[in-house]
């Protein structure tokens, strides 16, 4: 019960602020101020729906279907690389559908590994402390996966997965030894990564020195810093951004949480994390006490996905890391990713049934 309301504290105060983030944008662009939020609110309404049927779904049975799920998922993410099957928006290839009606296979992706390696680690728990029979093989399944998503480009969702993948196997029990190494080829492949691409560079140092480029490169952060500072502790008021006039980009998505810390000030924002904070913990809580392994990493590894990307998106937000492009759950406009974060929670609701709490 404590999961569920929470969750639907963070989709409310999520509807709020898609439309005080979006309503000048929205009537501008489309003659509608609602055009946004009711869309969103369609997508809650869809995703709580399907929250609650999965609810109702013993979590064993995904581990039972967790090859095909997989299976469907490397091949939505061959499909939208295809040209003409795949939409590009923003400069990357990541949408399958018809107009505005579009999913995002890497979201899909995130979970159906997640599933497939709950039930891989936990059936060969007593190899996980191997390299080569249980470490190499999952780890060859997530970046087989992972250069997929860079394919598109999608480094912030790639990089999410990884991570997410990442914690599900150390805490199966792998070796401090494999992640060291891990950790450096990780390094030396990130900046690889980074090189490849101009506009990474570009990304790395806007994030030093924003200024330097301040109606370019470094507009995106300098505008969100602009928004969260005149905040303060109580904030402009709901609806009274000046951000929102065109001057930050984004700001019914990736950048939602600028909006809300300028209109709600510093104890709107807090309130935010808290209910984050308190989502993590009873997710813990409700994985640990799983009555089996599966449910254990299945649990863990969808409470990591959500925290991991909101740790990313507000840490984008102030400052603290260059810009990824990744959604803050719950909160920011979007279909794909708030309807398979609510289905996710639904697998978390189903496994709190037969924790031992």
């Amino acid at each position: 019960m404590l999961l569920t309301l929470t969750i639907f504290a963070l989709l409310i105060v999520g509807i709020v602020m898609v439309y005080s983030a979006s309503a000048i944008w929205a009537n501008y662009k489309f003659g509608d101020s609602f055009y946004f939020a009711k869309r969103q609110l369609l997508f809650a309404g869809v995703g709580i729906i399907a929250m609650f049927f999965i609810m109702n779904i013993p979590y064993l049975t995904w581990r039972k279907y967790a090859k095909p799920i997989l299976i469907v998922c490397f091949i939505l993410l061959i499909a939208v690389l295809i040209p003409g099957v795949g939409m590009v928006r923003g400069g990357a290839r990541s949408w399958i559908g018809v107009g505005a009606f579009s999913i995002q296979p890497a979201e899909f992706m995130k979970l159906g590994l997640i599933i497939f390696l709950s039930a891989y680690l936990s059936a060969n728990q007593k190899y996980i402390t191997s390299f080569k029979k249980g470490f190499l093989p999952a780890l060859l399944l997530i970046f087989v996966a992972f250069g997929l998503i860079m394919l598109q480009p999608d480094l912030g969702t790639g990089a999410v997965l990884v991570l997410t993948c990442m914690v599900m196997i150390f805490i199966a029990g792998a070796r401090i030894s494999h992640f060291i190494g891990l950790g450096i080829l990780g390094m030396i492949g990130f900046l690889g990564l980074i090189i490849s691409a101009p506009y990474r560079i570009d990304r790395i140092t806007a994030f030093l020195n924003p200024w330097e480029d301040p109606l370019g490169d470094g507009f995106q952060i300098i505008q969100s810093l602009y928004a969260i500072g005149p905040g303060g502790l109580m904030g402009m008021g709901l609806g009274q951004s000046l951000q929102k006039f065109y001057y930050l980009p984004e700001p019914h998505n990736d950048f939602i949480f600028a909006i809300l810390a300028e209109e709600l000030g510093f104890i709107g924002g807090t309130f935010v994390l808290l209910l984050f904070l308190l989502l993590l913990w009873r997710g813990i809580r409700i994985s640990l006490a799983a009555p089996d392994t599966y449910g254990s990493l299945l649990g863990l590894g969808i409470i990591g996905m959500i925290s991991l990307q909101v740790m990313i998106n507000i840490s984008v937000v102030i400052g603290l890391i260059p810009v990824t492009g990744i959604t803050l759950p719950f909160l920011s406009y979007g279909g794909s990713s708030l309807t398979l974060i609510l289905c996710s929670i639904g697998i978390v609701l189903n496994i709190s049934k037969y924790a031992r709490l």
